[in-house]
C-alpha cells in the first residue's frame, strides 16, 4: 500500500471492534456449552432409588446431574437480625454507602455507590427429597444464580447542615446516605441444583462443583426456566458478537474502499498523463530558438512571464476546460487536491495540451 495511510481512528476501531467480537465469540462458545452440558444432564428425583443408581455408577459418581429439593439445615438455622421468624442457611449483611458526585463534563450530579461492609454467614444444608432422602449442597457459594431472598432492606438518610452543604459543593460529592440489606436463603425453600453428585462411603449423597469444569448451579427457578435464562444468555452473546463482527468488517471495508478510490485516483492521473504525452508528442514542433549574438534576448522574460502560476519553475502547458484558463503545468494540475481551476474555481473535466508554434 505505497502511500496509503490507515487512520489511528480507523485502526481504533477496528481492533476494538474485532477484539469485542473475539470476546463475545468466546462467551457464546462458553455458554454453547454449558447449554448442551444442561441439556444431556439426567434428572433425578431426591428418594431412595437415588442411592441405588449411584452404587451401579462407576466410582459412584454422576459428573453432571440435575436433582431438586427443599432445603433444610444441618443443625441449628440461622435467624435474621432484623425477622425473628425469619430462618435460613445462608445470610448475607451488606452496607452500601450512596454519593452524588459532580460531573463536569455533564455539568450534573451522578449517583454512586459502594460497599462499605459485607458479611456472610452460612451454616450446613441439604436438600431434602421423598422417603427422608436428603442430598447435602456443599460449596454454595461457588454456584451460579444463587438465590437469596431480601429480608430488610432500609435506607438512612443523612441530614445536612449549611458547613456540610458548602463542603459539598467544594468538593464535589454529596454523602445521600446509606442502605443497608439483609438477604438469606430461607428454610423451606425449595431448590434446582446441577452438579456432581456422589454417594460417600458412609452412606452421605452429596451435590458439589464439577470436577470437570463444568458450570455449578444452585436455582429456586425449575429446571426449564434455568434452561431458558442459560439460552438467553447465549442467544445475547451470540448476536454480539455477529453484530460486532459486522461492525469490524463494515470498517475493513470502508478502508478498502478508502484504499480502492485511491488507486483509482492514481490509475486516472496516470491515464491523463499519458493521453496528454501522446497529444504533446503528436503535436507540430515549433522552429528551434536562434542561438548568436543576433538572438533575441526575451526568452528568459517570456518564460517568467508564461512560467506556472503553481511552482512558478515549469512553463504552462496544459489548457483547462471548460473554462479555458491556461495557468498551469501539467505536472501541478495532476497534484491539485480538487480538480478545480486554481483562477476560477470552476470544476476541471478535460486537460489538453497547449501548443507553442
Amino acid at each position: 500500500m505505497d502511500g496509503f495511510h490507515v487512520n489511528f481512528p480507523e485502526v481504533v476501531c477496528l481492533g476494538a471492534t474485532f477484539t469485542l467480537s473475539g470476546i463475545c465469540y468466546y462467551l457464546y462458545k462458553k455458554s454453547r456449552k454449558t447449554l448442551d452440558t444442561l441439556d444431556e444432564a439426567p434428572h433425578f428425583p431426591i428418594d431412595k432409588n437415588l442411592k441405588d443408581i449411584l452404587k451401579v455408577t462407576p466410582g459412584a459418581c454422576l459428573q453432571y446431574a440435575v436433582i431438586e429439593g427443599a432445603v433444610q439445615p444441618v443443625g441449628e438455622p440461622l435467624s435474621s437480625h432484623f425477622q425473628k421468624e425469619s430462618v435460613g442457611v445462608l445470610q448475607k449483611f451488606m452496607l452500601k454507602e450512596h454519593r452524588l458526585v459532580w460531573n463536569s463534563l455533564t455539568r450534573s450530579w451522578t449517583d454512586s455507590e459502594r460497599i462499605v461492609h459485607q458479611r456472610v454467614n452460612a451454616v450446613p444444608f441439604v436438600l431434602m427429597g421423598s422417603n427422608d432422602t436428603s442430598v447435602r449442597v456443599l460449596c454454595p457459594l461457588q454456584a451460579s444464580g444463587f438465590p437469596m431472598e431480601i429480608t430488610h432492606e432500609k435506607f438512612h438518610q443523612v441530614n445536612y447542615g449549611l458547613s456540610d452543604i458548602v463542603g459539598q459543593y467544594l468538593s464535589g460529592e454529596k454523602l445521600k446516605g446509606q442502605l443497608e440489606i439483609e438477604e438469606m436463603l430461607k428454610v423451606g425453600t425449595v431448590l434446582t441444583g446441577v452438579g456432581e453428585l456422589t454417594l460417600e462411603t458412609d452412606g452421605t449423597l452429596n451435590l458439589r462443583p464439577p470436577s470437570n469444569g463444568s458450570q455449578y448451579f444452585l436455582s429456586i427457578a425449575d429446571f426449564d426456566t434455568l434452561r431458558g435464562e442459560q439460552e438467553s444468555t447465549t442467544v445475547l452473546w451470540k448476536v454480539l458478537a455477529i453484530v460486532s463482527a459486522f461492525a469490524g468488517a463494515a470498517v475493513l471495508f470502508w478502508i478498502g474502499r478508502r484504499y480502492y478510490c485511491q488507486l483509482k485516483t492514481r490509475w486516472e492521473r496516470e491515464r491523463e498523463r499519458r493521453e496528454f504525452e501522446r497529444l504533446l508528442a503528436d503535436a507540430p514542433r515549433a522552429p528551434a530558438p536562434a542561438t548568436g549574438p543576433e538572438a533575441p534576448h526575451d526568452g528568459a522574460e517570456e518564460h517568467i512571464e508564461n512560467a506556472c502560476v503553481i511552482c512558478l519553475s515549469q512553463p504552462r502547458n496544459c489548457i483547462l476546460l471548460d473554462c479555458g484558463h491556461v495557468c498551469c503545468c501539467h505536472s501541478c494540475y495532476q497534484a491539485l487536491p480538487q480538480h478545480r481551476c486554481p483562477i476560477c474555481r470552476q470544476t476541471i473535466s478535460r486537460v489538453v495540451p497547449l501548443y507553442h508554434v
